[in-house]
This record gives C-alpha cells, sequence and structure tokens, in this order.
C-alpha cells in the first residue's frame, strides 16, 4: 500500500518537473497559450474562437 503511494507520488513529481523544463530553463519562459485566437495555424485555416466567430455573427445581424 505504502509502496504504491510512494510511486504514484514519484511518477507526479517527475511529470510535473518534465513539464516544467521550458518555463524553468528559458530566460523568461512560459507555458504557451492554448487559445485557438493565438493559433497561427488555426488562423491560416480561418478557424475563430465561439466567442470571435459570435461577435462576428453579431456584428452581421445573423446570430441566430
Amino acid at each position: 500500500m505504502i509502496e504504491t503511494l510512494l510511486l504514484t507520488v514519484l511518477i507526479i513529481a517527475i511529470a510535473i518537473a518534465l513539464l516544467s523544463v521550458k518555463v524553468l530553463l528559458k530566460k523568461n519562459g512560459s507555458f504557451s497559450s492554448i487559445h485557438i485566437h493565438d493559433s497561427e495555424a488555426m488562423q491560416e485555416r480561418g478557424i475563430h474562437c465561439v466567442l470571435d466567430q459570435d461577435r462576428e455573427a453579431r456584428e452581421k445581424g445573423g446570430s441566430y
């Protein structure tokens, strides 16, 4: 029981350490944005987040 708990905590600690390598080692490091409006690939395809699409539809007068 205790071995399983320690193993679980160790695995979680390793995962957190690996996820934070970029943030810790890079000057002014930060996690990249996961929002659609920040993705160049999505912008090239003309895909917007639902809030932008709703705003555009309301401006055109067809939000239904």
